[in-house]
């Protein structure tokens, strides 16, 4: 597999993605995180090894909270609260109620704040927040958004919520992919969604945190393999 990583050069920040709603963010002298380490026996890709500080889990599914695939002995954040580890502010929200009032599973919504520049991870949100809501969020740098279905949000409801979040950067997950064996849509759909056409996959994209783009732009990334 390719991969692809966004590095923030001064700040240094380095995202990677492996596949589904994985990813590990890297910045010098402060704490790595790992996002939803997925179980690869479950979800058809290649096993994960990796490394860090820090490990978040959205919900309690295979392709989202295989903790044991990550090593160094990491903090483990699986729900709601303020934590601050390693330079990094994390503050997980909770964003479908629980399960016993509306019937879905529950989610947790990151926001790493490494200071200079602060990442939404989305996980696998499944309906629109309300304004009030993405307003309490406060300014979003970059946006991981599930795009492909299944349990989280489609194509559609992904496009809406980036018009609201207004974030500077997009990147898609959590989409059809060679090798994936879970019912999810193509990124196509979401492009479609967005207006755009084929969007080329760059191995890498290196940008500091002074030239986030202030109009929304959606950049691909690759699959890496971390075998």
């Amino acid at each position: 597999m390719m991969y692809n990583q966004i590095t923030f050069m001064g700040g240094y920040m380095e995202i990677t993605w492996y596949g589904l709603s994985c990813f590990r963010l890297v910045e010098r002298n402060k704490a790595t995180i790992v996002t939803d380490p997925y179980d690869h026996r479950e979800v058809g890709y290649d096993l994960l090894k990796l490394k860090s500080d820090v490990v978040t889990v959205s919900h309690d599914a295979p392709g989202h909270a295989f903790v044991d695939a990550v090593k160094g002995s990491p903090h483990i954040i699986n729900g709601p609260g303020e934590y601050e580890i390693g330079g990094v502010f994390i503050t997980g929200i909770n964003t479908n109620g629980s399960k016993k009032a509306t019937g879905e599973s529950e989610n947790t919504l990151y926001l790493l704040d490494f200071g200079e520049v602060t990442v939404a991870h989305l996980g696998d949100l499944k309906r629109v927040p309300s304004q009030a809501q993405i307003e309490a969020l406060g300014q979003v740098d970059i946006a991981l958004v599930p795009v492909g279905g299944g349990i989280g949000l489609n194509a559609a409801k992904a496009a809406e919520i980036i018009n609201l979040l207004e974030p500077g950067i997009v990147i898609p997950m959590h989409y059809q992919t060679p090798g994936v064996t879970l019912d999810l849509l193509p990124l196509s759909r979401f492009l479609k969604e967005m207006g755009l056409g084929e969007v080329r996959a760059k191995e890498s994209l290196v940008i500091k945190h002074n030239e986030i783009p202030e109009e929304t732009r959606v950049e691909i990334l690759e699959l890496r393999n971390s075998g």
